[in-house]
Order: structure tokens, then sequence, then C-alpha cells
């Protein structure tokens, strides 16, 4: 389990709304039971961000063949042992969740 490794979501009842979820907690934080997590929403191609919203607070990624979007605004977190099925590392991406994130907390 690393940072920036995203997840299919362990919550039966909310994958469809919410398929993936990507770690962001530091690996420094590695011995803790629960895990900063935020997930990804699907992405329908030429779907508009809502009027208003900083384009850079709903990337979009294509992870396993699904176009998604990141949905910071739902941050949580996930005990650690329900993250099971590792699909993909974003570490490549990683700059692009860290200002998704800014964009929640400064508003720009």
């Amino acid at each position: 389990m690393a940072q920036w490794d995203v997840y299919v979501n362990p919550s039966p009842r909310a994958r469809d709304d919410l398929p993936f979820v990507v770690d962001v907690q530091s690996d420094l934080l590695s011995g803790l039971a629960t895990r900063l997590v935020l997930p990804f929403a699907p992405a329908p191609a030429g779907t508009p961000l809502p009027p208003g919203l900083p384009r850079r607070m709903s990337p979009r990624f294509d992870i396993a063949g699904h176009e998604v979007q990141l949905v910071p605004t739902e941050a949580g977190t996930l005990d650690a042992s329900l993250l099971k099925r590792r699909v993909v590392s974003l570490r490549p991406e990683a700059q692009r969740i860290v200002d998704a994130c800014d964009a929640v907390i400064s508003g720009v």
C-alpha cells in the first residue's frame, strides 16, 4: 500500500457512483490503521464541470479503461485493511491530485 495507489472502492453500496479511490496519505504515516482517500466518479466524455468551479479541482483520468474524474470534496478515511484491490499507481500524476486538493482548500 502506497501513496497515490488507486483501489476499487471497497463499499459495494457506493461503488457504482464512486468506483475507485486513490490513497493520498503520506507513506510516512503508513503505521496508522486508516488511509486518507479521494474518490473518483465516472466522467462521460464531454461532461463539463459545473460553472464556477476551478478546472483543476476535478482532473480526469483513465483508470482500467474507465474515464473518471477526481472528487476531492468527498475526501475521507477508510480502514487500510479494506483497500485490497489495487488497480494502478498515479504517482506520475501526483501533482494533478495535489492541485485538486489545493483548489478545494484555497478556492482558486
